[in-house]
């Protein structure tokens, strides 16, 4: 019966890359039982084959090496069960975020399918509930580099940079949007979701009715929206009691085709 292994029949027995049986015998979780040292073979024998099988499993069940390494200095009962509950609470952690990732995911789905698919150029009424948001007082001109009052407002919020695509907005005031000056913004904000952590506290717009448009085109393009929406407004005898909302539906982070950039404009209002 053969009990001396080369390197490479320990690879092909326990589907093992030979890089990684190399690995294992540097940092001293599977040493071979012994070592050439004019041709440096590794040699191992039939007495190491449990020690692989349980280092197989373990990694298996995603069982970090230094843990690893813990056992097999050890091979304890108690420190096994120690582990196993260690790596128990990790997995039950990366599936909290996993979910999390999953609502992420299915919520940016359904905002570019309702964005590609909304009418565009129709004014209607739509009831809001609250948002949840990051917001800076910032003045800001049509124009110019957007980019650094959006990494002002991460950093004052302690924001993840991995979590704003797609949701930040610009605001104009009342008393400019009344005055017809449609090329000075006075605040930026991001929309923040339930899963979303930050390290200031946040602000909130109110429940409460908007004026609504979607067009073809960016921030650049608002303006005669903007007087469309205020002529609505007149006409209908409402009354502009806040601070103009105005995001960027698919922009220049999603695509490279300008024609396909869709921008919103919500205008609160009240009814006189």
């Amino acid at each position: 019966m053969k009990e001396i292994f080369t390197i490479g029949e320990m690879s092909k027995l326990f589907l093992v890359k030979i890089e990684t049986l190399r690995y294992y015998d540097e940092i001293g979780l599977l040493k071979p039982e012994y070592t050439n040292e004019q041709t440096k073979y590794r040699y191992y024998t039939t007495q190491q084959f449990e020690r692989l099988n349980s280092i197989k499993y373990l990694r298996a069940l995603g069982v970090p090496i230094k843990h690893l390494l813990e056992f097999c200095n050890c091979r304890d009962i108690n420190t096994l069960v120690t582990m196993l509950e260690d790596q128990k609470s990790e997995i039950a952690r990366k599936k909290r975020e996993l979910e999390i990732i999953e609502k992420k995911i299915s919520r940016r789905i359904g905002q570019l399918e309702d964005a590609m698919n909304t009418p565009l150029d129709i004014i209607t009424e739509e009831q809001f509930p609250e948002w949840r948001v990051a917001y800076l007082r910032r003045e800001y001109e049509l124009g110019e580099d957007i980019e650094y009052p959006v990494s002002e407002l991460v950093k004052n919020y302690g924001i993840d940079g991995e979590v704003f695509l797609g949701k930040i907005g610009l605001s104009i005031s009342a008393s400019n949007l009344k005055a017809s000056t449609f090329n000075r913004y006075s605040s930026i904000f991001m929309i923040l979701e339930d899963e979303d952590r930050i390290t200031a506290s946040d602000t909130s717009f109110p429940a409460r009715e908007y004026l609504r448009i979607r067009f073809k085109g960016s921030h650049m393009d608002a303006a005669k929206y903007y007087k469309k929406l205020l002529t609505y407004m007149k006409t209908q005898h409402y009354e502009l009691i806040g601070d103009s909302i105005e995001i960027a539906l698919i922009d220049y982070g999603i695509t490279n085709d300008i024609d396909k950039y869709i921008t919103e404009i919500l205008l609160p209002f009240d009814r006189l």
